[in-house]
């Protein structure tokens, strides 16, 4: 049997206003010298996909109608993908706390694994997206480590979680935490019930002619 991962939780930035107490902190120095990306951490369900299966983050989660457009494309899309490798990204189908309007597609990918356990670098994972027909999260910022610019990106928080910042290297699972870190508006859950109890409501693709 393929085995099947969880995918960890992503520590904060030391100025990510929107850390609980018990979050873990990535020290910031360790990107120093390192090329990275900075990409839109978006609002919706952390999904991973396989050639032989589908998840949220728990791989032991229950179903949810907000997963069946995503395991749609997933039936479409995973005879293309290579054995014992994973795509994991952001189902935004349905409504979390930031409503979307114009979105190109409901899965939107942040990493690929190889059948090693190890993400693929950054320029790898955009072609290998493309490859399959995927959209990756989108880029906000990319060069050699800078917290002033980083700390400087305009974000809307009315319209955007975060941010996400990564080696453009790839790396090994174990060492995910040291690679990967997130910045996360203030009082980002505004709701005060879970998404998941609530009625569906998805967010809204652009008009076909509007897509990029």
């Amino acid at each position: 049997m393929t085995p099947r991962y969880r995918y960890p939780s992503i520590p904060h930035l030391p100025w990510s206003p929107g850390s609980q107490p018990d979050d873990l902190f990535l020290d910031e120095t360790f990107f120093a010298g390192k090329e990275v990306i900075v990409t839109e951490k978006m609002d919706g369900e952390n999904t991973t996909m396989s050639r032989d299966y589908l998840h949220a983050r728990s791989p032991d989660g229950r179903h949810h109608p907000s997963r069946d457009w995503v395991k749609a494309l997933w039936g479409q899309r995973r005879h293309e993908f290579p054995e014992g490798w994973r795509i994991c990204g952001e189902n935004l189908y349905a409504l979390h706390s930031i409503f979307y309007e114009t979105l190109p597609t409901y899965f939107f990918v942040f990493s690929i694994w190889d059948e090693t356990n190890r993400a693929l670098a950054w320029d790898e994972t955009v072609t290998w997206a493309s490859l399959l027909g995927l959209h990756t999260v989108p880029v906000l910022w990319r060069g050699l480590w800078d917290e002033a610019a980083v700390q400087g990106l305009a974000i809307d928080v009315e319209r955007q979680e975060g941010y996400v910042v990564r080696t453009t290297q790839g790396f090994d699972y174990a060492d995910l935490t040291r690679h990967v870190a997130k910045w996360v508006r203030p009082r980002h859950v505004q709701t005060d019930e879970h998404w998941m109890h609530r009625a569906v409501v998805p967010n809204r693709l652009a008009p076909p002619e509007e897509k990029p």
